[in-house]
């Protein structure tokens, strides 16, 4: 949403220092061999001129395949860098049914439509397409990623979610027995999950590499596909359907199992964690787990209500900074990133912008978030999507059953915003000078160079 990621192949060419004086740049990540910079809500643009300084021909960069020592820094990065480069795709389609159902479930409550009448029944499938085939929507964004043959990797998964298959596997839960080739399978629900298919399109990259060396060049229009299909598929069913369920349910349990144990402390720590995850980029390790507790129990009570304090908090911060400062770009940077974290639940204008860049507001957001998510948890508020949330998404935290619900939202977003005003303007900050800005602006020339050699590299 807002990061604009060079991969290096050169990593000392880049001044970070000089990117982040460049007018319109909130901060520089580095990670691995990438350089994130921070542009905000309109890093869309910044892409598409990027993109203009390429030789002609060029696409844009691949990460370095060279190989390096094995360690557990590297392989926690391969696997965040895989969760995170085949979920963020999926987001949009993942929020988009989120706020179908949402819709179909205020119609519900405000007796528009008749309990049970088709119009809703078809709102909740339209809203629920996405979550019950998101095992192939995770295996054709994992092919892209892994780089394998996505309509192969799509049959895969294709099987785990047919009817005849689905259906076997509700008898096999039931007590019958199920077995292919002699052996016994798993009963195991693939609608709604990730890991499974995620894994399942891994070890598929590396099969298809290994089924087009065996082959013969005559033989692989037809034997290569066919022999890829009947190795992967049984894995995907014996082994790696199976084993991907028990990570997935083995991640979600620890997560929730401490959210059982601290009750709305938990909510609370991790509200004053969160704009630190997003930092790291950890923030979508919860992703899995967010989508598969809300496709399971149909709400989700410890991460999600959380962000409202979390995201608000920076917004009520940035509103201080911009209230407070004298320094005019200052003030409207940070008016524009409190807008976006507040009504729309987009922090990381407001994060990079104003709160790391003048750190005390930061430490004002987290004492905030660690305050709003206690009151969150304590009111027990959970989200039935997993819209970042904000003014406009708050909806997803209304519960039929419990009108207060609706109280406690509101609360806990006023609440944020209060006190993150207050704690800001509280713990001061040290405003930017007018004249560093204006010298900045005269230096444009030549990080704007820096730009252009990064995307090269």
């Amino acid at each position: 949403m807002t990061r604009l990621r060079f991969v290096l192949n050169d990593d000392s060419r880049v001044d970070a220092a000089q990117l982040k004086t460049i007018s319109g740049v909130l901060g520089v990540v580095r990670s691995e061999n990438q350089c994130q910079v921070i542009i905000g809500n309109t890093v869309s643009q910044a892409y598409a001129e990027v993109l203009k300084l390429l030789p002609e021909g060029m696409q844009p960069a691949e990460p370095p395949q060279g190989k390096g020592k094995i360690t557990l820094k590297r392989i926690g990065v391969g696997i965040l860098d895989a969760l995170i480069g085949t979920m963020s795709p999926l987001i949009p389609a993942i929020i988009g049914g989120s706020m179908v159902k949402l819709l179909a479930m205020i119609l519900d409550m405000t007796g528009v439509f008749e309990k049970g009448s088709s119009t809703l029944v078809i709102l909740n499938v339209i809203g629920d397409g996405a979550f019950f085939f998101l095992p192939v929507m995770v295996a054709a964004s994992a092919a892209v990623k892994f780089k394998t043959n996505m309509s192969l990797a799509i049959a895969i998964a294709g099987v785990l979610v047919h009817p005849n298959f689905v259906d076997l596997m509700a008898k096999a839960a039931q007590g019958q027995h199920v077995e292919f080739m002699g052996m016994s399978v798993t009963a195991v629900k693939y609608t709604y999950t990730v890991i499974p298919a995620l894994c399942m399109t891994w070890i598929l990259s590396y099969i298809e590499r290994w089924v087009d060396r065996i082959t013969p060049a005559v033989t692989k229009n037809f034997l290569k596909p066919m022999l890829i299909v009947l190795i992967s598929a049984p894995i995907a069913i014996m082994l790696i359907g199976p084993l991907g369920i028990w990570i997935g349910t083995g991640i979600s349990s620890l997560v929730y199992t401490i959210h059982s144990y601290l009750g709305w402390l938990s909510v609370a720590i991790m509200g004053a964690l969160w704009p630190l995850l997003v930092m790291t980029g950890m923030h979508r390790v919860f992703t899995p787990s967010i989508i598969q507790t809300i496709a399971e129990t149909g709400k989700e009570g410890m991460v999600m209500p959380s962000e409202i304090g979390a995201n608000l908090s920076l917004g009520g911060s940035s509103l201080a900074v911009a209230w407070k400062t004298k320094n005019p770009e200052l003030r409207q940077t940070a008016l524009a990133a409190a807008a976006s974290a507040i009504v729309a639940g987009i922090s990381e204008p407001a994060l990079y912008g104003v709160a790391v860049r003048l750190k005390r507001p930061l430490i004002a957001a987290l004492i905030s978030g660690f305050v709003c998510g206690a009151v969150a948890g304590i009111g027990g508020l959970a989200s039935h999507s997993m819209a970042s949330p904000g003014l406009f998404t708050s909806v997803q935290f209304f519960d039929p059953a419990n009108p207060m619900s609706i109280v406690w939202v509101f609360g806990v977003m006023i609440l944020a915003v209060v006190l993150s005003f207050f704690l800001t303007l509280l713990l001061g900050f040290e405003d930017i000078p007018v004249e560093q800005e204006q010298r900045n602006e005269k230096e444009q020339a030549q990080p704007n160079t820096a730009i252009a050699s990064a995307s090269a590299n």
